[in-house]
């Protein structure tokens, strides 16, 4: 038996769904513990791409079980599209697919409120996806959220949704000048959800204490990066949830003594989308090649990503918080073409060498970094099936991410295809 999480070590976008698939062939349940669907996991499988916003990525593996958590807000609509994406693929998720009714839900307001406030405060644009999501976690923590156990009772259901629409509609009219919303049409519309999302809806907290105590494999997945997160990231730029190890607990119902394993997935340079502080952005001819063979486009949104060298002193601080053990290294074959690689080792402001990881970075103008070169190996690293195969010059990388980072390097991407990782 055994629970390992599995988070996103960085800004996210390291590649936690091919990673998550790859792992779940030897898993019993895959289950996700934050976010919406502003999350992106992509797969390649034989060439073949799918892209999954909310239902875990171990879906695509036959005997998988997926599990949706109390912590991940759910948008009804992406969720029915996702479903029925898998169907057009001959995937049935009938009876491996459970979500926990303790589940929030987006409503069309909080889209609708989470487009408005970013193109009426441009000057202080987070750069969100524009799902509803942020929006929706406001709601949860005002305790005016709409839960999926809601639906149940259609009377408590419309007394909900109209006291919910009735504020929404006086700031949306009198702040945005926006029309009202409708919400006879939006009571049917969710009604209608209720009779397809039923079959799927159960206690996840008590299924998956159970299949703990039954010796199940439990693959447990995050959304997002640690640095991303929402109270230790780099706040205000993050998510709205806590996409760190810690939320792998109170997304799931599951005590953190039953946690075995924690991976972080790192990407081998690093880089973020939307807005906020990126120490070590390249916005030169490295940074334009690192983008275009890396194909960093966001999965959800096809918004740019800004790319820069890897940033091992934001890592290590992500390791400390996370408690990761072991990385797998993504995206490798990125770097394979290049004549040297750095590192960024650390931080200094005013000539002042900072110890930890600063809280409130995006107020630092004049951070300075300190880097490390590598010698690129400029070698197509996709040809290689072990890691004794891999050139000196690999291996003097991987060697000192492991030893400024203090976690192992377990496993190593070398493409998007499910078959090119290597095991250590």
């Amino acid at each position: 038996m055994s629970v390992k999480v599995i988070v996103g070590a960085q800004w996210g976008d390291e590649g936690k769904g091919k990673i998550v698939d790859l792992l779940s062939v030897n898993a019993d349940i895959v289950a996700r513990f934050q976010g919406g669907a502003n999350a992106g996991h992509t797969i390649v499988i034989d060439n073949k791409k799918y892209v999954l916003h909310l239902i875990p990525s171990g879906i695509l593996n036959p005997i998988t079980k997926c599990v949706i958590g109390n912590g991940v807000v759910i948008d009804p609509v992406a969720l029915m599209e996702e479903i029925e994406m898998l169907k057009s693929h001959n995937i049935d998720v009938s009876g491996r697919l459970f979500i926990s009714h303790k589940a929030h839900l987006i409503m069309p307001y909080h889209k609708m409120m989470d487009t408005v406030r970013e193109s009426h405060n441009t000057d202080k644009s987070i750069g969100t996806t524009g799902r509803g999501i942020g929006p929706a976690y406001i709601d949860k923590a005002k305790r005016t959220g709409i839960r999926i156990v809601d639906l149940l009772d259609r009377k408590d259901f419309e007394e909900k949704l109209r006291y919910n629409i009735s504020e929404y509609n006086e700031v949306l009219t009198k702040i945005y000048g926006h029309d009202e919303l409708d919400v006879d049409a939006i009571v049917e519309k969710y009604i209608e959800f209720d009779k397809l999302i039923d079959p799927y809806v159960t206690d996840i907290s008590t299924l998956l204490n159970i299949y703990i105590a039954e010796g199940k494999e439990i693959l447990v997945e995050g959304a997002q990066g640690a640095l991303l997160d929402l109270d230790h990231g780099t706040y205000p730029f993050v998510t709205s949830s806590n996409p760190t190890s810690g939320g792998a607990c109170t997304g799931l119902g599951i005590p953190p003594t039953k946690v075995d394993e924690i991976i972080g997935i790192v990407k081998a340079y690093t880089t973020r989308v939307g807005n906020g502080p990126f120490p070590t952005q390249l916005d030169d001819e490295v940074g334009k090649q690192l983008a275009t063979i890396g194909h960093e486009f966001g999965a959800t949104t096809g918004r740019p990503r800004r790319c820069g060298w890897l940033d091992l002193f934001a890592l290590k601080y992500s390791v400390m918080i996370n408690g990761i053990s072991n990385i797998v290294l993504t995206k490798l074959d990125v770097l394979d073409g290049l004549e040297e690689i750095k590192v960024c080792t650390g931080y200094t402001i005013n000539g002042k060498t900072l110890n930890s990881f600063p809280v409130d970075m995006q107020k630092f103008n004049n951070i300075e970094l300190v880097y490390k070169s590598f010698k690129g190996w400029k070698t197509d690293t996709t040809q290689f099936k072990s890691y004794s195969a891999f050139p000196s010059e690999v291996k003097d990388y991987i060697d000192f991410i492991e030893e400024f980072t203090g976690a192992r390097v377990s496993m190593i991407s070398v493409s998007p295809d499910r078959n090119d990782t290597i095991v250590r």
